[in-house]
């Protein structure tokens, strides 16, 4: 075995043999995006384009990223990145293929979980012309039956309280407005990259909010002035295990604290309103369209509401990772059904896509064993809404909702908080404790749980949805995850 290397910079000549190494100088990068939580999938997607793109273009320097941690737990990035000088490695596999790549886009990390000074400064820089987030959902403050700024948050009531230390993201995006306003700077672009539904709308909606509150004055200068473009992203990148890097240290001889590791396929469509100006990412494959909104409901509806019908029932059913459960042809079977009948219909044409060919896509990526990626990531990332909307959408459209129904079950089964073997699940949610107690009242009566407006809305009032999710939730409860499955199968003949 060749001898292990460090990854950093000085270190990149001896790295070119083992991985793709950058072409351009990365000292040379310079921060024209500061970018709000710096995990996995920002660091495979938005980082990858732009280090595409400054392969092919000089000029693409000065759009370096400067990452930004606003939890606690970031500093481990930070502490991991730093030694490395914000290299890493980018690992993408599909079956038995594998590219490894040294990611040099970063211009470093600001850490703002106890104090957002240094990273309001930073975004102080003219230079600094775009404000890219993903935050999840959770970061967003939201009501989650509304969709708009929770002014009970804790965040938010701090942020309303001290508005120039902001600690919530909308905060920080408010008080960085206002402080290039005051300095008579242009403001930046706001693009998010969550996997919410209309997440452009949603974060300027949110920011509005609480500027709003905060300075009248404020919310209309934001109104007339910045632009939230919305985005669709789309890559599966699952949480790095640590035997994923030491299997990089040990294969190719690259030791690096924190790699990334993701499937081959990558689609980015963005809406092309940035008035400070913009990468050229189409250059490298991103699609650049005046509305978004159909390549979004795509995504949501068919891959990420699937990704959580087939995580929720597949931990219930005891499998650790996704393409484990692909693995059992019902899976697959239930998934297909699923968007044929129930989250697919409703979709209008996305130009240039075929949606057939789609989700036959969608299938083969889930069951990618190259990528490891687990049921909980999925359970624990994907809010409940991707279950909620379409199960919505299709009742205002007097549509089924039974396939909906089943996967909305599995998540009140599993937000129970144990296993069918009585093994403890740990639920990450906001509401965590109110959930877990319905859960326990309720038992195979979903009626508790649906009695959540803040979640569910008037959904607990509608016997379309009652009716099945009870059938199945009590199924759930009595034989279990992949017994019900079995039934719904022979039942709904797929």
């Amino acid at each position: 075995m060749a001898p292990v290397v460090a990854l950093n910079r000085g270190n990149l000549p001896l790295l070119a043999a083992r991985a793709a190494v950058p072409g351009y100088d990365p000292a040379a990068v310079r921060p024209g995006i500061v970018h709000l939580g710096l995990g996995g999938f920002h660091r495979a997607h938005m980082a990858r384009y732009t280090h595409d793109l400054m392969e092919r273009r000089a000029d693409a320097l000065r759009w370096g990223i400067l990452g930004a941690g606003l939890l606690p737990g970031d500093r481990a990035m930070q502490e991991s990145l730093g030694p490395q000088d914000w290299l890493y490695t980018l690992v993408e596999r599909s079956g038995a293929e594998e590219q490894a790549t040294v990611i040099g886009v970063l211009a470093g990390m600001v850490l703002a979980a106890e104090d957002s000074d240094a990273l309001l400064r930073a975004i102080d820089d003219p230079a600094i012309r775009i404000l890219s987030l993903t935050v999840t959902e959770n970061g967003y403050c939201l009501n989650r039956a509304t969709k708009r700024l929770d002014p009970e948050h804790q965040a938010i009531r701090h942020d309303l309280a001290e508005p120039a230390r902001p600690r919530s993201a909308i905060g920080l995006v408010v008080e960085a407005l206002r402080r290039r306003r005051d300095a008579g700077i242009p403001p930046f672009t706001a693009l998010s990259c969550d996997n919410i539904e209309h997440n452009g709308q949603v974060l300027q909606a949110a920011v509005l909010d609480l500027a709003e509150r905060q300075e009248p004055a404020l919310a209309a200068w934001i109104r007339d002035a910045a632009s939230f473009p919305s985005t669709m992203v789309d890559r599966i990148t699952p949480v790095t295990q640590p035997a994923q890097v030491e299997e990089l240290r040990a294969r190719r001889g690259i030791e690096d604290r924190w790699p990334v590791f993701a499937e081959r396929f990558t689609q980015w469509v963005i809406e092309d309103r940035f008035p400070q100006g913009r990468p050229d990412w189409d250059e490298v494959g991103a699609q650049f369209v005046d509305d978004v909104l159909p390549y979004e409901k795509m995504k949501l509806r068919l891959l990420n509401a699937s990704h959580l019908a087939v995580a929720g029932l597949g931990r219930l059913g005891g499998y650790t990772f996704i393409d484990e459960a692909m693995a059992d042809p019902l899976f697959p079977r239930y998934m297909a059904a699923l968007m044929d009948r129930e989250t697919g219909p409703g979709l209008a044409p996305v130009p240039g896509v075929d949606l057939a060919a789609y989700k036959r896509t969608l299938v083969e990526r889930f069951a990618n064993t190259a990528i490891k990626d687990t049921v909980e990531r999925v359970n624990t990332d994907a809010p409940i809404n991707l279950l909620v909307d379409p199960i919505r959408a299709q009742l205002q459209a007097d549509g089924r909702v039974t396939l909906l129904a089943l996967a909305l079950a599995a998540w009140f089964r599993r937000i129970r908080g144990e296993d069918e073997q009585g093994q403890r699940i740990e639920v990450r949610h906001p509401m965590a404790a109110l959930l877990q107690e319905k859960a326990m009242e309720g038992g195979p009566d979903p009626r508790p749980l649906l009695s959540i407006r803040a979640l569910f809305g008037e959904l607990g009032e509608d016997a379309r949805l009652v009716e099945p999710l009870g059938r199945w939730l009590a199924s759930l409860y009595e034989a279990g995850s992949l017994a019900t499955l079995h039934r719904a199968a022979l039942e709904e003949g797929f």
